[in-house]
């Protein structure tokens, strides 16, 4: 885990960037992304008397494989128990500790459940940089973690943002199948992104993707799985995000295959279930036919 503290202020530049973002289209079918533009760029709209944006990092890297690798591949990120439930409980002792410490202290928890610009937040904290495939990097720990904020009306002991380390390395824009990082990097259509097709978009996913799936069936870490700073990930330590004892050892047939029963029970507490089994079964024909 990492943390890092940023003023609670608003967010001008970041403001900016995300309107010209919407007003390209580049958040799909994603409506909510335009909702509560205020709060997203003021979290002193989220929490009255905010002086503090409190990032951290939750690692989820895991080493488990898939044993066959001709089937259909989900993001690691979903291997286990639903990050928002394991995280905001331990998010819940900090604020509680920090309380009995300190005295009242007025907050928030957030938990990638509401309008708050986690990796902006994360980067002006000093917890990384963006990289050029939009996601945050630790020069010692990569991307493969969770992001989560504490935003409270304590006022506290800043840090300084890091430089940015991707330099002239365009692996992630090379490898993406669907090009949904822009050329120079740092901007990515949400619209093209496997794991926009996969999780948010609840209409069909549009021919001009036929073939570019490359077997994800719901996420996609590609950018992730090129980029060297993942060197340095490591093997989570939460046995709340250990893989459900079946999914690793699913074959192509049995994903094929698939009952709403198995679903119900391998997914049982998983992030898998946002898109349901009917839109699991919808991610399965598209790679299929």
């Amino acid at each position: 885990m990492h943390m890092g503290v940023a003023r609670a202020e608003q967010m001008d530049e970041e403001a900016r960037r995300l309107e010209g973002w919407l007003n390209q289209g580049k958040h799909g079918k994603m409506g909510y992304m335009a909702n509560h533009f205020d709060k997203r760029t003021d979290p002193r709209k989220l929490v009255d008397g905010a002086k503090s944006v409190i990032s951290l990092t939750y690692n989820y890297h895991s080493e488990a494989v898939q044993s066959d690798a001709d089937a259909p591949k989900i993001s690691q990120y979903a291997y286990g128990r639903d990050y928002h439930w394991v995280i905001k409980d331990k998010l819940k002792s900090l604020l509680a500790y920090i309380r009995e410490e300190v005295g009242e202290v007025n907050g928030r928890c957030f938990v990638d459940s509401a309008p708050v610009l986690e990796r902006d937040w994360a980067r002006r904290s000093g917890v990384g940089w963006v990289g050029k495939h939009t996601l945050l990097l630790h020069p010692k720990a990569g991307s493969y973690f969770f992001l989560a904020e504490l935003i409270i009306d304590l006022e506290l002991a800043t840090d300084d943002p890091i430089r940015d380390y991707c330099g002239t390395c365009t692996r992630c824009i090379d490898a993406c199948p669907t090009e949904a990082i822009s050329p120079q990097g740092y901007v990515m259509d949400g619209s093209k992104c496997i794991s926009y097709l996969t999780i948010e978009l609840k209409d069909a996913i549009p021919d001009e993707f036929k073939g570019k799936m490359e077997g994800w069936v719901f996420g996609c870490d590609i950018c992730q799985q090129v980029c060297p700073w993942n060197r340095f990930a490591t093997q989570h330590t939460e046995p709340k995000f250990e893989p459900h004892a079946d999914l690793l050892d699913m074959s192509k047939q049995d994903w094929e295959e698939i009952t709403e029963e198995v679903f119900r029970k391998v997914f049982k507490k998983s992030a898998v279930k946002r898109t349901k089994y009917a839109g699991l079964k919808r991610n399965l024909r598209f790679l299929i036919e």
